[in-house]
């Protein structure tokens, strides 16, 4: 494929512009009935793989987090999904955009991101409804 292939396809597949490989093993907490499907289709069509659910007992490359403001201390599942990461994965933390039901101030996303040990890499608009943040962990 050629470089100008590779961008039309980052312009056009959510998760090839989200930075997800074929093999990836994407862990996804948080689903129900209000997640982008689109992206979930263009996650496991990218990485040739179903997403794995909270029951998966192994690490990931990857942890996609939908989360609303009234599922709990986010701090805290960051925390529980950092756990469930191979060294050097990354968590996308998907949100509602503003105006969506259950938004989350950015300022709120950043501090617990922050408190959790994680840095916000990216923000990008993923889907009509969803925000995501790309949060890494510091290098060990």
């Amino acid at each position: 494929m050629s470089a100008t292939a590779d961008h039309a396809e980052e312009r056009t597949n959510p998760a090839a512009r989200l930075g997800f490989q074929p093999g990836q093993v994407v862990q996804e907490i948080g689903y129900d009935d209000d997640v982008d499907q689109e992206l979930r289709e263009a996650i496991e069509e990218t990485t040739g793989q179903d997403l794995v659910d909270e029951d998966y007992d192994d690490v990931a490359d990857a942890v996609v987090l939908w989360f609303r403001d009234e599922d709990g201390d986010l701090t805290d599942a960051l925390v529980d999904a950092i756990g469930l990461l191979e060294d050097g994965g990354i968590i996308w933390l998907m949100t509602p955009k503003t105006g969506r039901e259950g938004y989350i101030e950015p300022s709120d996303t950043s501090e617990a991101a922050q408190t959790a040990g994680l840095s916000q890499t990216k923000t990008v608009s993923v889907a009509k409804d969803w925000s995501g943040a790309r949060l890494v962990a510091p290098k060990r």
